[in-house]
């Protein structure tokens, strides 16, 4: 069965919405407010087991089915209820989108609730449109003025692991050398840095908690790396109420292919710590041979504020972190700024030669 998520207000009917600034559910007819329940959601958010889960066999209440409806120009697959045939896409304000049917996945396990509303992530949008001195000022007043900002859930995969690692290699302890040479007929002593290198063998040894990936394909990996940091220690047990009034965007990463880009980030942490513990002034490593083990994983939701605006043919894409502010996006161009900027460029450099004649 599909799950809805449609919390209607006990006084007039209307669905209620989850208010980030209140942190309470409120009702934009009637104004009634219903206060969040906390005290089940104090329980530690378990992890599920990575191994299970490729084998297809993991709890049948970890697993639900979705109806979510898919963009033929982005991609994105975003969750809607059973009366939703046809909406423009919040990902790149397509406004053509078909459904793909019911889909089933993993559960998502926890989330980052919003905490800032739209107008804050408004203004946090507008505000940094303003810094970029080539933007477009059409641009920055249309997104002022615009259609209000859609609050997406975005699921990202977490994996843990312990690993340890045995390595071979190489320590260079850098020296000097004072050679007498003769250049042009002059004599002149040069030192010259030199390295001696010495075998190196050894362990390592590191667990590996909440490890990000994103585990969508409808935003540029890039705008999503540059919310970070996430306040990962406040995720809360996943609950539906967080998600009233918001959208929520089904995975599309799947979690085997998360964990290739897991194991990518563990690698390189790895490697580091092989290079501080061979020490010196210098490392060659020759072999490095990793156990992982106790591999578990979360599917998670954060919050961001998306907005997508058509201005003058292109689409402009803005992610606002839901927690923090941090704001990303496409750095858009005002080609009479670059000309204006270009021009007085070269009357400064005219100016700067003209005087530098005169003085000689």
């Amino acid at each position: 069965m599909t799950e809805e998520h449609r919390f209607p207000c006990d006084q007039c009917g209307a669905d209620l919405r989850f208010a980030p600034a209140e942190g309470k559910l409120i009702c934009d007819h009637c104004g009634n407010e219903v206060l969040l329940e906390q005290g089940e959601r104090v329980q530690a958010i378990r992890e599920l087991d990575f191994k299970a889960a490729l084998d297809a066999a993991l709890p049948e209440a970890e697993i639900e089915e979705t109806r979510v409806l898919q963009c033929p120009n982005c991609g994105a697959q975003v969750e809607f209820d059973e009366t939703v045939h046809a909406k423009e896409c919040p990902f790149c304000a397509t406004p053509v989108v078909t459904g793909t049917g019911v889909n089933r996945h993993i559960k998502p396990r926890a989330l980052l609730p919003f905490s800032l509303d739209e107008r804050t992530a408004r203004k946090a949008m507008t505000d940094w449109l303003g810094r970029l001195w080539f933007a477009p000022n059409g641009l920055q007043e249309y997104a002022r003025k615009g259609r209000k900002m859609q609050g997406i859930y975005v699921p990202f995969w977490t994996y843990d692991a312990d690993t340890k690692s045995q390595y071979s290699g190489e320590r260079g302890t850098v020296y000097y050398v004072t050679r007498t040479v003769t250049r042009d007929g002059k004599t002149q002593q040069v030192r010259e840095a030199r390295v001696r290198w010495s075998s190196k063998r050894g362990r390592v040894a590191r667990f590996f908690d909440d490890v990000l990936v994103l585990a969508s394909k409808s935003l540029p990996k890039s705008y999503t790396d540059a919310l970070q940091p996430w306040d990962l220690e406040a995720l809360i047990p996943y609950s539906p109420e967080y998600l009233a009034g918001f959208r929520a965007e089904a995975y599309q990463v799947e979690l085997g292919d998360g964990y290739h880009e897991a194991r990518a980030y563990m690698d390189r942490v790895i490697e580091r710590d092989v290079r501080f513990d061979i020490g010196g002034d210098r490392q060659r490593i020759h072999r490095i041979d990793t156990q992982v083990s106790g591999v578990t994983f979360k599917h998670i939701l954060l919050p961001v504020w998306l907005a997508a605006y058509k201005y003058q043919g292109k689409t402009y894409r803005f992610v606002v972190n839901g927690r923090s502010g941090r704001v990303q996006g496409e750095r858009p161009y005002s080609a009479w700024k670059i000309a204006v900027a270009v021009m007085l460029g070269l009357i400064v450099a005219i100016g700067v030669g003209y005087f530098m004649a005169q003085s000689q």
